[in-house]
């Protein structure tokens, strides 16, 4: 099979999707592997690595999609990107459907296969492919979070930590899943106060018993949401409806409950974002004000630390490129019933009953 993996093109996305070990492993096994030139720079692989590892590196993105029927990237197709897809190609990428009608509806037309990592299933049911980013970005959830409540960045003056005889910062934390959990391990490191939400009482016992004493667990309902906020000075939105757009949890109403300079980090921004007042930004401009509250809503934080996110997300999604690639794509999604819940369309037809519900489209399983 010929493998081809483009340069993303999002801004301030500087991750690639495969590393040498993978282009050595694949040509090993009798594939070819495209890289289009400079590809990995921004995590710091030269082209000289993938050209040693077997791979053929050719200058644009055109040749690359031109010739690939498999398609590794990390973030969803741009639109400049979306007339170089062909009818039949399998595009193995974070695609988040469920936070765009647009992109969902380019993608659908160019009849390609759509397979999401976002919503692959491991064997235990978890969302291998999800996990790692989810780690980075819950992580850095409170890196930026700390910076944005500084004053000059527009936020309370408040030093997460405090100090001897001053009291540390409220954190809370809507969702105990993955981003959530990372989140509360390292405000807690900070020495914040930490309250961490969810409505799964069973998994607030289990990060009641793994986090440090300085992070309580609450259950999530209105009531706690709205009463959270009045006291938080940092609110991390870490909610997560595997390929469906995350719900609203503080509308704008909710808002003038907060302390004016508090920070909101909405870290399920890619999937719609639980803050009603929550809209996509970047990197170069990550953050904007409404009635007084900083949001930071970064669509793709992890590409900031690209090169830990780069090894973190092939480490998880190679083992899964492989298998398309050396089995084919039928054979390896009837044999891994997990790879199969990655495909989100193909043919024309969109094969995840949570994007298809999200847009009021019709949704044929996959044969």
């Amino acid at each position: 099979m010929l493998v081809g993996v483009p340069r993303e093109i999002k801004e301030n996305e500087y991750r690639v999707a495969m590393l040498p070990a993978g282009v050595e492993e694949l040509t090993r096994t009798g594939h070819h592997v495209l890289i289009q030139q400079g590809a990995g720079l921004g995590s710091g692989i030269p082209d000289e690595d993938y050209a040693a590892s077997g791979a053929t590196i050719v200058s644009t993105a055109e040749e690359v999609y031109a010739q690939a029927d498999l398609i590794a990237k990390v973030k969803e197709p741009q639109e400049q990107e979306w007339p170089l897809l062909r009818k039949g190609q399998v595009l193995f990428t974070y695609f988040h459907f469920a936070a765009d009608r647009v992109l969902t509806q380019e993608v659908l037309k160019t009849g390609i296969t759509a397979m999401a990592y976002e919503t692959l299933r491991g064997a235990n049911g978890s969302l291998p492919c999800l996990t790692p980013m989810s780690e980075v970005a819950g992580r850095m959830s409170i890196q930026e979070g700390a910076k944005y409540l500084e004053r000059p960045q527009g936020g309370r003056g408040i030093l997460l930590a405090g100090v001897p005889g001053v009291q540390p910062a409220n954190v809370a934390i809507f969702g105990g899943g993955v981003v959530g959990r990372n989140a509360a391990l390292i405000a807690a490191g900070f020495q914040a106060n930490v309250t961490i939400m969810d409505i799964n009482v069973d998994r607030l016992r289990q990060l009641a018993d793994v986090l440090p004493s300085n992070v309580r667990t609450l259950f999530s309902d209105r009531h706690n949401i709205r009463q959270q906020i009045r006291e938080a000075d940092l609110v991390i939105g870490a909610v997560l409806i595997p390929g469906a757009r995350a719900p609203h949890l503080v509308t704008q109403a909710d808002l003038k409950l907060m302390k004016p300079g508090a920070v909101i980090v909405d870290v399920c921004i890619d999937q719609g974002g639980c803050f009603e007042t929550s809209r996509p930004t970047t990197h170069s401009h990550p953050t904007y004000l409404v009635d007084g509250i900083v949001h930071y809503c970064v669509t793709n934080m992890p590409g900031a630390v690209s090169r830990t996110s780069t090894y973190a997300l092939c480490n998880v999604t190679f083992p899964y490129l492989a298998l398309v690639a050396n089995q084919g794509l039928e054979t390896a999604c009837r044999q891994h019933p997990g790879l199969r819940d990655a495909l989100n369309m193909s043919h024309g037809q969109v094969t995840n009953q949570a994007v298809a519900e999200t847009f009021g489209l019709p949704y044929v399983p996959w044969k």
